[in-house]
């Protein structure tokens, strides 16, 4: 835990933080300027320095480079003190281990750079070992090349060795590439060090773009967290090295370490450029909160149509046309890439309505495979006297006959040339004859209980709205009990729920699973900070619905952090309070 570290905005394992000195600093940042390395171990006995709150000391330290065996690192050990300045302690990522200190530098960064695989169980490892609100300093390595992937994976702090060291050999960094000095005929860049005639570009002004260089990707990266669109950027930049794609595929699949820090919601847009964005946490937690907590609740067919361009979909002219011939006699799912297949109640659920996906008329042999998993597991959840898929031929109606065949099912196609011309529609509207409308009371309800399926978990939809009615218009449904009590709204920037007291009391007192923040003895209000948490559920993610209580307090509102996060921390936002009560 720390007094001179907070993170002020998080983006998956990325955080855009603040280094508490005399003169703050913001990271992710270089910090050759404030750093005092007091010195190791190995060499000489070291005092423990006086420090001061102007700078970041490294107290006495051994490093071990990787491979170190493990009996060397323990008869090897520092024992570190408790200082009361912002410190620094150096570890091994192979045995990484929590001294209290603000920061940790990884000691064994040298071997790991390189190597997609060995760089994410570097981090991971380091990070499970030490407390969520401490920096992590990788010192060396950083460039303007790779520096936006080492944050994605969850490093703070960085220093300009790397980027002076390879100038001074004559190597010119950008953001995709090193070049021999000797190999440019003119200087790609409009950077001070830069302003100078080619021929008297000298090694140490080539060292001091190298650093200005990587001054201003970090740059990019702090605005990129700050949007929630690190991601879009790493999956570009990361081209630029294949050890970078390879880490950035090795993250996504860490699973646990990733979806634990990524918020369940937010405003920015997810861009489907690439293939790799199928991997990404946001989908694959659709995905499978979809296939595995969503469950139909209507008697009628399942109509299957392709997404449009316009979100939420039931906006768009062709959903419209859609609609206008089904008559809500079928319950419509859309199937997309890289999201799998949306129920209609879902349409506006993150990161349903918040993506955009490159439209060339041709679907990927990987996009197939995904969206083809998900319509099967999908539909062995959930059973349907009927199959109408009204989708074109170019790769949905391919992805619709794999699960036809799969689980030996009778689909129904109804489309002939275009899903919206004259011909089609009406095929559609005819396959439908004699079916039951649903009324808009039963559409509005099973909204709701699904979306509290996809937030909470599989059945909390019934044990919480078994008996309530609905007002207002969709997508701002309120939900209302017996007693016309408000319970809660619908949300429809992100297609979640928003609780009241007296649903929040509800919530706790159903089988639900409860999303709860235990708080010391106060009455927040507007904010918790996280020294006032005593404890917090570990399945909290940010951007979830929580109940907050303590001994003189009940309330309700959204997580600013992730539950394991709000235990451990010692500054910052832990959640937003929308209603309290005291107790």
């Amino acid at each position: 835990m720390t007094d001179y570290f907070e993170v002020h905005a998080r983006d998956g394992a990325a955080r855009v933080g603040e280094l508490r000195l005399e003169s703050a600093l913001t990271t992710p940042a270089l910090v050759d300027n404030v750093l005092e390395d007091a010195g190791s171990l190995w060499a000489a006995d070291r005092d423990v320095p006086e420090g001061d709150e102007s700078t970041l000391t490294v107290l006495p330290h051994r490093g071990f480079p990787g491979g170190t065996a493990p009996e060397v690192q323990e008869s090897f050990a520092v024992d570190y003190p408790d200082v009361d300045y912002p410190s620094v302690a150096v570890i091994s990522s192979e045995h990484a281990t929590d001294h209290g200190t603000d920061a940790y530098a990884v000691s064994d960064v040298q071997s790991i750079t390189g190597h997609g695989a060995a760089l994410v169980e570097a981090v991971i490892n380091t990070r499970k070992a030490i407390p969520t609100d401490t920096a992590l300093l990788f010192s060396g390595v950083a460039t303007p090349r790779n520096v936006a992937l080492l944050a994605y994976a969850g490093v703070d702090l960085f220093d300009e060795t790397a980027a002076v060291v390879k100038g001074m050999e004559g190597r010119y960094l950008t953001t995709d590439e090193a070049y021999f000095l000797e190999d440019l005929e003119e200087l790609p860049c409009s950077c001070p060090a830069c302003q100078q005639p080619r021929e008297e570009f000298t090694r140490k002004d080539c060292a001091e773009h190298n650093v200005n260089a990587l001054e201003a990707e970090l740059g990019i990266v702090r605005r990129r967290i700050r949007d929630g669109r690190l991601r879009d950027y790493v999956e570009g930049q990361a081209r630029h090295d294949q050890w970078l794609t390879a880490a950035m595929r090795e993250l996504d699949s860490q699973w646990g370490y990733l979806e634990e820090r990524t918020p369940i919601l937010r405003d920015a847009q997810i861009n489907a450029a690439t293939g790799d964005t199928i991997r990404r946490v946001e989908i694959q937690r659709f995905a499978d909160r979809v296939t595995t907590r969503y469950r139909n609740r209507f008697s009628n067919p399942l109509v299957l149509v392709p997404c449009s361009a316009t979100k939420p979909y039931s906006d768009s002219q062709s959903h419209r046309q859609f609609h206008d011939a089904i008559q809500w006699r079928g319950h419509l799912v859309s199937m997309t890439s890289p999201i799998g297949v949306v129920p209609q109640e879902l349409e506006t659920t993150y990161p349903a309505q918040q993506y955009d996906t490159v439209v060339t008329g041709r679907w990927s042999e990987d996009e197939k495979q995904f969206v083809s998993t998900v319509l099967e597991r999908y539909l062995e959840r959930n059973e349907y006297p009927k199959i109408i898929a009204h989708v074109p031929d170019e790769g949905y109606r391919d992805i619709v006959e794999r699960v036809e065949k799969a689980l030996d099912l009778d689909v129904t196609y109804t489309v002939e040339e275009h899903p919206t011309d004259d011909e089609s529609l009406a095929n559609l509207s005819a396959a439908l004859a004699g079916e039951l409308k649903y009324s808009k009371r039963e559409r509005e309800h099973n909204t709701v209980r699904a979306i509290a399926d996809y937030l909470l978990g599989d059945g909390a939809g019934d044990d919480l709205f078994a008996d309530i009615q609905t007002t207002s218009r969709y997508p701002k449904i309120q939900v209302r009990n017996s007693e016309d009590t408000q319970l809660a709204t619908m949300v429809p920037q992100y297609g979640t729920l928003s609780f009241t007291l007296e649903g929040a009391k509800r919530w706790v007192d159903s089988d639900a699973p409860t999303k709860r923040v235990e708080i010391d003895q106060f009455v927040p209000h507007g904010s918790v900070l996280a020294p006032g948490i005593v404890d917090a559920d570990e399945d909290i993610r940010v951007g979830d619905e929580v109940v907050v209580e303590g001994p003189k307090a009940f309330g309700v509102g959204r997580a600013e952090m992730f539950g394991r996060e709000m235990a451990e921390s010692t500054r910052g936002i832990a959640c937003e309070i929308r209603h309290v009560e005291e107790k």
